[in-house]
């Protein structure tokens, strides 16, 4: 394909909706890949993908975008806005594979929609993409072992080592894909390709499941060996330090690092104030609304929680629920809403 020609790829966030992307990856190095759950999450990423395509055709008005949409089933909504997004848009095509029946109706109307419900949408993609560019055989089995347990072929060869990939992507929460999108498809595509190298194995899918641990370990180990935990930690903490400037903000005086559904707060944000003295304080907001303060005894965060949403705690330790918080797949968003809340509190002082 052109280079010129940019492939932004949405899909679920589960075995099949990732193993359409390890396909796409495979056979096009000039993706960009976007990943959703049903509902106002695919909006989101479908107008972060147009608002690139917007600063693309800015930069260069004959490049060419392919909106690819797979392993997601649009309401009729989605279908009429999202058409009507890209008739304005100059060399910009969309096409959505999938296999789920309750798509019949959108896949009746818009000839770009794509149902076959016989199939896993890993291995339509597969089939639609090696009739173009090739078959290769080991990609070929693994698309059989995702088509097997997605589909649920239960007396297939493929079923119990398919388990165990669908296992293995459910709990791969190590990584924010909020915050670090590019690191999290690069993991699932590393935990993919180590794990395509069990399927010709005795008992495979005992023996990828006993070295899983370690497969992870292997991911995130880049010198000394450590506990998982640890390793995690370590690299979540560079990550932040490599992107401090996206997630920084700030509280009167105070400079603070935002970060969403990071887990581990008392480690990471503890590790990552250790390392960046100019930082005052750590906050994360969850999914769940609330809020997680840490210092390093340069501010008193319990404080900061009181006055934000009526919280508290301890001076380098404190907590409490954005009530009004609503929950985002775009970064951007949920920074905005904990500047608006921060501006909001400092002007209703300010009016007493």
């Amino acid at each position: 394909m052109n280079y010129n020609t940019h492939i932004y790829h949405l899909s679920h966030i589960d075995l099949d909706g990732y193993g359409c992307q390890f396909i796409s990856n495979f056979y096009f190095k000039n993706c960009h890949f976007f990943n959703s759950n049903y509902g106002k999450e695919i909006n989101d990423n479908f107008s972060t993908i147009l608002s690139d395509i917007d600063n693309t055709l800015t930069k260069d008005e004959n490049t060419k975008s392919i909106i690819l949409i797979t392993d997601l089933n649009l309401t009729p909504q989605q279908c009429e806005e999202f058409q009507n997004a890209l008739t304005s848009r100059k060399n910009t095509r969309m096409f959505l594979l999938d296999h789920h029946q309750s798509g019949k109706v959108c896949a009746d109307k818009y000839e770009w929609y794509f149902l076959d419900s016989s199939r896993c949408a890993t291995k339509i993609s597969y089939d639609f993409f090696s009739k173009i560019c090739g078959k290769n055989e080991d990609l070929s089995k693994f698309v059989d072992v995702v088509n097997a347990i997605d589909i649920w072929l239960k007396d297939d060869q493929n079923f119990e080592l398919g388990k165990v990939f669908l296992s293995m992507i459910a709990n791969a929460k190590e990584l924010n894909r909020v915050m670090f999108k590019e690191e999290n498809i690069s993991y699932i595509f590393f935990l993919l390709n180590k794990a395509k190298t069990f399927i010709d194995k005795d008992k495979a899918n005992i023996s990828l499941e006993d070295s899983l641990h370690f497969l992870k370990k292997e991911f995130f180990k880049k010198n000394e060996n450590d506990t998982l935990g640890n390793l995690i930690s370590k690299y979540v903490v560079k990550k932040l330090n490599e992107k401090k400037d996206d997630f920084i903000i700030h509280y009167k005086d105070y400079k603070g690092l935002l970060s969403y559904n990071i887990g581990n707060t008392s480690v990471i944000g503890n590790d990552f104030l250790m390392q960046n003295e100019d930082v005052d304080f750590f906050l994360d907001v969850s999914s769940k609304k609330t809020l997680s303060f840490r210092s390093n005894g340069k501010v008193d965060v319990s404080l900061i929680a009181n006055e934000l949403v009526g919280g508290g705690g301890h001076k380098n330790a404190s907590g409490g629920l954005f009530a009004s918080f609503k929950d985002s797949s775009n970064y951007s968003f949920i920074k905005a809403q904990i500047i608006d809340l921060i501006k909001s509190k400092e002007l209703a002082k300010a009016q007493k």
